[in-house]
């Protein structure tokens, strides 16, 4: 399949980007769960790293946030990809650009918990496996991680 031309940015909490990539988790992560996002549960994002994908024209393809932990450490999370670009490379270049960005962040170790689908997709880009199978929004998950 063809490459998407693709670039990302970091976008602000609260703006008309950030309610677009919202609605792409929902559709993607929530709706699919019959989960629902709650108020307090946004309010949390305030102070989060949120990062976009974008193609030509301003039209967003994934998204995903990056929340920082302990010194040194930051999560990523709520990684979603638009149906339609799925299997385009869009993840693979998401995730590297959240990457670059973090080190430039001062990070040096990034953290997810990857639902047991997306395994083999980080996996793929070195991440590995720490501790055994959870459950998270009634999915099996793992936690995995990598050093940048």
């Amino acid at each position: 399949m063809a490459k998407l031309p693709l670039y990302t940015i970091e976008i602000e909490f609260g703006t008309p980007a950030f309610d677009e990539t919202l609605q792409l988790r929902d559709d993607i992560l929530r709706k699919p769960l019959k989960l629902k996002f709650e108020v307090a549960d946004i309010e949390q994002e305030y102070k989060q790293i949120h990062l976009a994908c974008y193609t030509e024209g301003m039209n967003l393809r994934g998204c995903l946030v990056l929340h920082p932990q302990e010194k040194g450490t930051v999560k990523m999370r709520q990684v979603a990809v638009a149906e339609d670009s799925q299997g385009l490379g869009v993840g693979t270049f998401l995730v590297e650009q959240s990457e670059h960005l973090s080190k430039a962040h001062g990070f040096t170790k990034m953290v997810l918990n990857a639902r047991d689908t997306a395994i083999p997709f980080y996996q793929n880009l070195g991440y590995k496996k720490v501790g055994k199978e959870f459950t998270e929004v009634g999915i099996p998950h793992f936690k995995m991680q990598k050093n940048l």
